[in-house]
């Protein structure tokens, strides 16, 4: 009783005209006005909003773990795509976008757009949203955000630039920049197994014959022409030449120079991050494992 008195004086004296809240209070809300009634006072606006619900029968809660705003930036979420999302959250604009600015979310918000059903936190529909948002960004404005991130797993010199610009299309959030790239700092521990690939119709053998081909055509490209547009043009000039597949030659390629079979970009892409001397002294490397 004190806390339903003390909450309707309260916001008459600070002038609240709406109250937004959610709606396990709808019950209390007969209770308030008889207060205000008694009073004279004028009742604000009410609007009830649908809980946040973890799954069908739970709430979000702190107290359980459930992230909260500040969890989410800290793993790489972008505040932007946040509140995109939070807004969605038991709310449907008149359209079928989903992409909003916090500027065009004022201009369109609406009440009547609030649903009566809870809303349940989809972590993967924020993921794709943090996505869409991370690629919609300048690539100056990625390098930024992305540098600590990369700093945290790089710690060998390398075309950081470069590999902001390649991460920027295959990531989703910023936290998970790190675990792309431990080949950076050294080729990871691999077997000749991993050169086998069905798709690329590659294995042991034939990655031995591609990069003995490669190598030579890579090592007449200069420091000045070590660049993503001159090492693509010698490759697919050599792929010609040969007349064989794409994937036969760079996916030998991509495991030399790293020992991963998922990376942020392919070979090419790759060697132009390492530079000339480490990318040919992991191709070279890589051709003498293969024996």
């Amino acid at each position: 009783p004190t806390y339903n008195f003390a909450n309707v004086v309260d916001d008459h004296l600070m002038g609240i005209s709406h109250v937004i809240r959610g709606s396990e209070y709808l019950s209390s809300t007969p209770k308030y006005n008889l207060l205000y009634e008694a009073f004279g006072w004028e009742k604000p606006i009410y609007i009830h909003c649908p809980p946040v619900m973890k799954d069908a029968q739970n709430k979000l809660s702190k107290r359980n773990g459930d992230a909260s705003y500040q969890d989410l930036v800290a793993k790489g979420y972008l505040t932007e795509a946040i509140l995109n999302y939070i807004a969605l959250c038991g709310w449907s604009p008149k359209n079928e976008n989903e992409i909003y600015s916090l500027q065009e979310m004022t201009e369109i918000w609406d009440e009547s757009g609030i649903s009566k059903s809870p809303a349940i936190f989809d972590p993967e529909k924020l993921r794709f949203m943090n996505g869409e948002y991370i690629r919609r960004l300048s690539p100056e404005a990625f390098y930024k955000m992305a540098l600590p991130w990369i700093d945290e797993a790089v710690h060998t010199p390398c075309d950081k630039v470069l590999l902001a610009h390649v991460l920027q299309t295959r990531c989703e959030v910023l936290g998970e920049i790190p675990a792309q790239l431990p080949f950076i700092d050294a080729v990871q521990p691999h077997d000749n197994e991993l050169y086998v690939s069905k798709k690329m119709k590659t294995n042991a053998d034939t990655a031995k014959e591609a990069l003995a081909a490669l190598i030579p055509v890579l090592e007449a490209l200069g420091e000045a022409d070590w660049t993503v547009e001159k090492i693509h043009e010698a490759c697919f000039a050599l792929i010609a030449q040969m007349q064989v597949k794409n994937g036969w030659m760079l996916w030998p390629m991509r495991i030399a120079l790293t020992g991963m079979q998922f990376t942020p970009g392919g070979g090419i892409e790759i060697a132009a991050v390492l530079g000339r001397t480490e990318a040919l002294r992991r191709l070279k490397a890589g051709l003498a494992e293969l024996g």
